[in-house]
């Protein structure tokens, strides 16, 4: 285990894409309690929704209002995700923390599916994002890989596959004079395994060794916290999780399926393995008792439901 990283940066996803996936019945008020109580928990990063069609994705109708609601915390980016030009000038305009991110899909099923583009059409779209970020003065930014090990419309991705789609998007950056900062490898579906993960991250790390490598992990067939720790061996520093399991993907045909890796197991696997990460664990699984009140429904995180284990003296 000599590749483990001194040092782990988590991005906790469970407003947006945990609140996402439920029911648009979510009052912002609680969406609001949820990120202030996560402010507190030593969370560096934290997504607090999504810039797109309220006609589509009805949950993320009150995005303006997160984010005028939110107390915002020094030491915390408070940041958002958008698929396309529109959202990304309504992110800008909501003051939340906007990255210049460039994103595809390995699946060109699931890109036709998610997005509505071919592969071609998706690039020529991630040109002219780029071009609004620079015109908005924005430098690099990070690469999203979505599907980047399987999808349930094509099965298993290929690491050629996945490197081809990842070369597209480092194609965009670079000729654009903006590298990427890091290479988001997601699991949109839950397909990966520790197998899967171990040989594209060595891929991508082969191809592009000045570029880190960032997980996005969904824990929809139990394989989350294995997929992590084949990651942190590899000396992966940055992931995305979801407090107390928060969510789910909508493509996993599985509505009673796991969401991203619960954002306090995370922790919790860091912790034991002597990595920081800054994040005060009781604080983060009260958070997540909050999220289940929240979503009036049981959370898949264990650690939420069991508690730290306290060794007797």
């Amino acid at each position: 285990m000599s590749d483990l990283p001194t040092h782990v940066h988590i991005t906790e996803v469970g407003p947006r894409e945990g609140f996402q996936f439920e029911p648009p019945h979510i009052a912002t008020a609680d969406k609001i309690r949820l990120i202030d109580a996560l402010s507190q928990t030593g969370v560096p990063e934290i997504e607090c929704a999504s810039f797109v069609n309220p006609k589509v994705v009805p949950q993320m109708a009150d995005v303006f209002q997160i984010a005028d609601g939110i107390t915002r915390h020094a030491g915390v980016t408070y940041g958002c995700m958008w698929l396309n030009e529109k959202g990304f000038h309504q992110a800008i305009s909501s003051g939340l923390y906007t990255p210049a991110l460039t994103s595809t899909s390995a699946s060109d099923t699931f890109l036709m599916r998610n997005n509505n583009r071919t592969p071609d059409a998706q690039i020529a779209g991630q040109i002219a994002l780029r071009q609004a970020y620079s015109d908005a003065g924005l430098g690099s930014g990070p690469i999203y890989l979505f599907t980047a090990f399987g999808c349930n419309y094509e099965g298993a991705v290929s690491v050629e596959q996945a490197m081809l789609r990842a070369a597209d998007l480092v194609a965009v950056c670079e000729d654009a004079g903006t590298p990427p900062t890091c290479i988001t490898l997601c699991d949109t579906v839950g397909a990966a395994d520790p197998a899967g993960v171990r040989a594209l991250v060595e891929a991508v790390r082969t191809r592009w060794p000045d570029y880190p490598v960032a997980l996005h992990l969904h824990d929809t067939r139990g394989l989350g916290i294995a997929n992590a720790m084949a990651g942190l061996e590899l000396g992966v520093a940055r992931f995305d999780a979801s407090v107390g399991g928060l969510g789910g993907c909508p493509f996993a045909r599985n509505r009673s399926a796991a969401g991203n890796i619960a954002t306090e197991e995370l922790a919790l696997l860091c912790d034991r393995l002597g990595i920081e990460t800054g994040i005060d664990i009781p604080a983060l699984i009260k958070a997540a008792e909050l999220a289940e009140t929240i979503v009036a429904h049981p959370l898949s995180s264990k650690l939420a439901h069991a508690g730290l284990f306290t060794p007797k003296p």
